[in-house]
């Protein structure tokens, strides 16, 4: 992993496919494509080369299954997350799929609005665990699995109608400022620890209430800055 973006193998046998997913995936905030694969064999040397954080992996290679690419990579102590990216619906590929640990399955063909929103919860779980507590509880892990649900449009409205009192906290200190503001200014301002804020906030944006900003610096990782979707 890079210390600014979750990098992406995109794998696809037919590479026209695999450019729009390239096009898609680069769209998205705090992901960049280090590479695309049109086989099988080719998707297990960029894993070993290049070490992506996800994978986008097509079930129909001209010289095998993308879930036995799948299975392979779980042998590895750095395995990759991985998307399934297929026209395939039967039940044999999806239940291998899950039992293989594929984060998410995407029926071919797809919009843009659907990869996003699962590259979304997965970057939202992916900072949750990077803010991992020493005392983690069974709500803590719970979270985890909470973020990388998408969740749908119906969801989102009786969500924001009825913000906890700490969210609604946190939603009118955002509201307050002119400026983004990180976890920890949330923080201060609200009278809460980092780590609750950090988690109301994921929640806030995964939630589509805030919006959140990536601020690179010179070194280390981008610093998230949170703020209202509209003003």
């Amino acid at each position: 992993m890079t210390s600014e973006h979750l990098t992406v193998l995109v794998v696809d046998d037919d590479y026209r496919v695999a450019s729009v997913h390239v096009g898609f995936v680069e769209r998205v905030a705090g992901f960049r494509v280090i590479g695309q694969a049109h086989s099988a064999a080719e998707a297990l040397e960029l894993v070993r080369t290049h070490r992506p954080d996800l994978v986008l992996m097509d079930i129909y290679l001209p010289d095998g299954s993308g879930l036995d690419v799948v299975r392979r990579l779980l042998t590895s102590s750095s395995a990759p997350a991985v998307f399934i990216i297929s026209a395939a619906t039967d039940i044999e590929n999806v239940r291998l799929a899950v039992q293989l640990g594929a984060v998410h399955y995407l029926v071919k063909p797809f919009s843009f609005a659907a990869l996003e929103e699962r590259l979304t919860t997965f970057r939202n779980a992916h900072t949750h665990i990077l803010d991992w507590p020493d005392d983690a509880t069974q709500e803590d892990i719970n979270k985890v699995f909470d973020l990388l649900r998408p969740t749908h449009a119906e969801e989102l409205h009786t969500e924001r109608r009825r913000l906890a009192p700490t969210l609604q906290l946190i939603y009118d200190a955002l509201a307050s400022h002119s400026t983004s503001l990180s976890a920890a200014d949330v923080a201060v301002a609200v009278g809460i620890s980092r780590a609750t804020a950090q988690r109301a906030l994921t929640q806030l944006e995964q939630s589509q209430v805030i919006k959140l900003e990536l601020r690179y610096g010179s070194a280390g990782r981008p610093e998230h800055r949170y703020s209202l979707k509209q003003r």
